[in-house]
């Protein structure tokens, strides 16, 4: 299992929110690009950034930052917030990201997503975040007519290899993630799961493990000290 250190980026800033809210923000840094090369330098093998400007706005940004993240660190990195066509797929690429998280565009539009893993294959991510079991948009602000699963299973139809689930129950809260529903996620798909929201301790963590989940994304537990990062990347390993 993978440790995904989380970077948030908001007002050109390193924060956190808590489920998802915009008026609950815990800024952390000034420097997002330091951030990412403090959590490679602690075994981050792969950095998940998410322009929340960008998913609030519905377009990318924070480009010039997601850039130099890029150019800062040697590990891969993935980015989403904001992404609704083919132009902003092609823009968050071309600031050196290895993969692009699909959200609420995912749900609105299934030949988005068609034809951007036509185009880009593995490099297209799906996040899918859920309010007791139901797929949220639009920042988590609304919640769609789709489960998390039936969903996810409409997009391995669409040759989706990856996704990000996050419980937004649990989101930011530090209370541990929802493991029965990261473990339903994993036996009804074979794509790769990657689990978000909750994680607290490495206890959390190591719950995860037997979920089958293939990574974990864990955001404030690391700039609170709850978990360190080097001990987490050593658990998983």
């Amino acid at each position: 299992m993978r440790i995904y250190p989380a970077i948030d980026i908001k007002d050109g800033k390193c924060v956190r929110l808590l489920k998802g809210r915009f008026d609950q923000v815990t800024v952390y840094g000034d420097n997002p690009a330091e951030m990412a090369c403090k959590w490679e330098s602690e075994g981050g093998e792969f950095i998940h950034v998410v322009d929340l400007d960008g998913a609030k706005f519905g377009h990318g940004v924070n480009a010039a930052i997601i850039t130099e993240i890029c150019k800062n660190v040697s590990v891969p990195v993935q980015t989403g917030g904001g992404i609704r066509t083919m132009e902003d797929i092609e823009a968050k690429l071309a600031c050196g990201v290895n993969r692009v998280i699909i959200g609420t565009s995912a749900v609105r539009n299934e030949d988005f997503v068609r034809e951007a893993v036509k185009k880009y294959g593995e490099k297209i991510v799906i996040g899918i975040d859920a309010k007791d079991g139901m797929v949220a948009v639009e920042g988590w602000e609304e919640v769609s007519a789709f489960g998390a699963v039936e969903f996810a299973k409409r997009m391995e139809a669409l040759g989706v290899k990856t996704i990000i689930y996050t419980d937004i129950a649990t989101d930011g809260t530090l209370a541990g993630p929802n493991v029965e529903a990261m473990r339903e996620m994993v036996e009804n798909v074979s794509m790769d799961v990657i689990a978000s929201g909750g994680v607290g301790t490495l206890e959390h963590i190591k719950s995860l493990v037997p979920t089958g989940v293939e990574g974990v994304i864990v955001g404030r537990a690391l700039y609170t000290d709850s978990v360190k990062l080097a001990e987490a990347v050593a658990l998983c390993k």
